[in-house]
């Protein structure tokens, strides 16, 4: 009797934040008493599905034994890459090596600068996706108007908004299949912007699945403070 999947967290860590216009990545920053990648990461080890978590750095940073997740031994570091499918790739190649990981474990890659995800969307993430053949990520339908633009910055045309929504994460795949799509996109020269269009790439059609929208990505300096009133909102 093959044995139940495993849970695995990756978060790629490894960016500079440079519209961040920081001193230090924004994964660093203070938000709430704490830095980001402290919030990001504790929601992911608290949940009792998730077996451990490894983390992509940059090869040369010198803040992440700074904070209070450094000793974790659920946590696993490994060098991140140039890119964020670098980083990624070697955190699944870290799984394979150095833990009881198998390929149809299933993988949850999220961001280190999404402080405020929910413990329910995490929930509703397995739940859904259980029993899929290809995984899927969380999301949120878009209800603003999009405009399509040319280089001088005219429009185009405005886009149907009912079929299009903001991928968030984590994003969850199982182990090899997503080792086999970021490897052959990357062979391809296919730009990887997630986890979801690599497996795009390779034929799959992954599942969204609605999160709740203060589940923000911390890039410019007005959301630390947009994060800060998630994160209290939340606690209340």
């Amino acid at each position: 009797m093959s044995r139940a999947p495993t849970y695995w967290a990756v978060v790629p860590a490894a960016g500079s934040g440079r519209r961040m216009g920081a001193a230090l990545p924004k994964q660093y920053l203070p938000l709430a008493g704490r830095r980001v990648i402290d919030h990001s990461l504790q929601c992911l080890l608290d949940h009792p599905r998730i077996e451990r978590v490894v983390i992509a750095l940059a090869p040369q940073d010198s803040w992440w034994q700074q904070g209070g997740h450094a000793g974790n031994s659920r946590i696993l570091r490994v060098d991140g890459g140039q890119e964020r499918c670098d980083s990624v790739l070697n955190a699944l190649q870290m799984l394979r090596q150095s833990t009881s990981a198998g390929d149809s474990d299933w993988v949850l890659v999220h961001d280190a600068a999404r402080p405020c995800l929910r413990r329910d969307d995490i929930d509703r993430l397995i739940e859904q996706l259980a029993d899929d053949q290809t995984g899927g990520l969380l999301a949120v339908p878009l209800h603003d108007t999009v405009k399509s633009v040319d280089a001088g910055m005219r429009v185009l045309e405005t886009l149907p908004r009912e079929r299009l929504w903001r991928a968030f994460t984590p994003q969850m795949f199982r182990l090899a299949a997503l080792v086999h799509a970021l490897e052959s996109a990357l062979a391809a020269g296919w730009p990887v912007t997630d986890e979801a269009s690599a497996m795009e790439h390779a034929g799959h059609a992954p599942k969204l699945v609605e999160g709740h929208a203060d589940n923000i990505k911390v890039t410019r300096p007005e959301d630390l403070e947009l994060a800060a009133f998630y994160l209290q909102q939340q606690a209340s």
